[in-house]
């Protein structure tokens, strides 16, 4: 039911641009702001991959996992193309969601569409869009994720577009970071966003899903929710004896760090002050991303 729906974006769109007599190749052109920003459903053998595309080892096994992912549930986060010609599309992220598409034996997939001069026109959509009032929890996210991305903004920056507080871009974001299933789930309004904050800090795959499948079931409310997370937590911490309690103030600096690297950050300390600080990533160009903001 679900990849039904996600499959269905775009359909208006997706006519649009497979009309010659109304093909949309500059931002200037009058139907232009019908494209940019938008969901269409593009022919995936109209896409080619970005030939500057510094990745080029995909793991199978994990996109034979999205794969199935997407038999399941559909495209979840849309990827990105840009427009070279009448059809003709070149892909400018996603591309480990595109490959696993293929293999699944998706004929199309969502995209948003870039034209070559659109880069103001696509930051005032977006913009646009966010502010509109009825979006779920995912859009806003990965809305913001593009805003960041695409349009070459810091966090900073793009709050500043939005007219929100730092922290809650932070947080908005770091709903990518969960399950498939799950972010699905959101965009069903299936949960809150108050039930996905708390599931982000389960490192667990397997528990975070455990845990969704809980919430849906047994209609847990937010507060049983961060019991159930708090509950996982404190072993951990119990069985580390060479470990002593955080400070707060230590608690505080972690989650400004964790804001400003949009990532996740670990603080360890011994009794005697020593200790080490984790910042992860998720991929080499997260980690160049994290390196660049070290560097500033």
């Amino acid at each position: 039911m679900t990849a039904k729906k996600k499959q269905a974006l775009g359909k208006g769109l997706s006519a649009l641009l497979k009309d010659p007599s109304t093909n949309v190749s500059s931002a200037k052109d009058e139907r232009a702001p019908e494209v940019v920003g938008h969901i269409a459903e593009v022919d995936i053998d109209s896409i080619e991959v970005n030939p500057f595309q510094p990745r080029t080892h995909f793991d199978k096994g994990a996109l034979e996992d999205l794969s199935n992912s997407i038999k399941e549930l559909g495209i979840v986060q849309p990827i990105t193309v840009r427009k070279v010609g009448f059809n003709e599309y070149q892909l400018i992220s996603g591309e480990r969601r595109f490959r696993a598409s293929k293999m699944a034996g998706l004929t199309s997939i969502p995209a948003y569409v870039r034209i070559a001069d659109d880069q103001s026109m696509l930051e005032m959509a977006l913009v646009e869009n966010i502010q509109r009032q009825d979006l779920d929890a995912i859009e806003i996210a990965l809305s913001y994720k593009r805003l960041i991305e695409e349009c070459d903004l810091t966090q900073e920056q793009m709050s500043d577009r939005v007219g929100k507080k730092r922290s809650t871009v932070t947080n908005y974001l770091r709903l990518l970071k969960l399950q498939p299933l799950i972010q699905a789930g959101i965009r069903d309004r299936m949960l809150s966003m108050g039930h996905a904050r708390a599931l982000v800090n389960v490192e667990d795959e397997n528990e975070q899903l455990k845990i969704y499948r809980d919430i849906i079931a047994n209609d847990l409310s937010v507060r049983q929710v961060e019991d159930r997370v708090r509950q996982l937590k404190e072993p951990t911490r119990a069985s580390n004896t060479s470990e002593v309690e955080t400070p707060d103030e230590i608690l505080e600096l972690k989650s400004q760090l964790a804001g400003y690297f949009n990532a996740k950050v670990d603080v360890k300390r011994n009794a005697k002050g020593k200790g080490s600080l984790v910042i992860k990533f998720d991929s080499d160009r997260d980690l160049e991303r994290i390196i660049e903001l070290i560097n500033r």
